[in-house]
């Protein structure tokens, strides 16, 4: 919904996740996407990001074949920079999605922090090179992924991709919002950088 994304007087892009009726649905939030806009292949690709949380609060910040019209999910590949289970207050998961590891069967890693990640702002990254994707959380490289990890089913991140940002409630991997719960939920982003090698 259009409503829930706004600047903030510091210059904050703000997603909000809300508890209200809308179009027969309990809840709104919003997703910034780049589809049609920025699409590119390879670089680094980071954001600096103040996490929501909270039982079935779902922040992501992500990326897309820009195939998907054509070819659909997952054959298009889907590369999470950073996903939250807002219940999970010390991890964060970056995970590839292709055809043959989609779904709950996609392939990633954890990263545990000190104390509760929605805290404090951090930074989130990967490094996207030919045959290779590196995962890092303010610079620490917790994960990486190459075609051998994919036995022998097909490696879809050598085209172009464009980006997500958004906060889900609800789902089936971070389940739904309960009593514990606290709305409205904020995710806030500093800025998206993109690098590229000349």
């Amino acid at each position: 919904r259009l409503d829930n994304v706004a600047h903030s007087g510091d210059g904050h892009l703000v997603i909000t996740a809300r508890e209200e009726e809308y179009r027969g649905n309990e809840y709104t939030s919003a997703r910034c996407i780049t589809m049609d806009k920025l699409e590119f292949t390879y670089g680094k690709i980071e954001a600096r990001i103040n996490l929501p949380e909270g039982q079935g609060i779902w922040p992501a910040f992500w990326m897309l074949g820009a195939n998907f019209p054509e070819i659909g999910w997952p054959d298009s590949g889907e590369i999470d920079i950073m996903e939250y289970i807002g219940a999970e207050i010390r991890s964060a998961h970056g995970t590839v999605h292709g055809p043959g590891y989609s779904g709950a069967g996609g392939i990633g890693g954890r990263y545990i922090h000190e104390g509760p990640i929605a805290e404090d702002f951090h930074v989130f990254s990967i490094e996207w090179e030919p045959e290779v994707i590196r995962w890092f959380v303010n610079g620490e490289n917790y994960f990486e992924i190459t075609p051998e990890f994919l036995f022998q089913t097909e490696w879809v991140f050598d085209h172009d991709f464009f980006m997500l940002i958004n906060s889900a409630v609800g789902g089936n991997w971070p389940g739904y919002p309960d009593d514990t719960t606290e709305f409205p939920q904020e995710m806030l982003i500093d800025w998206i950088r993109i690098y590229q090698r000349q």
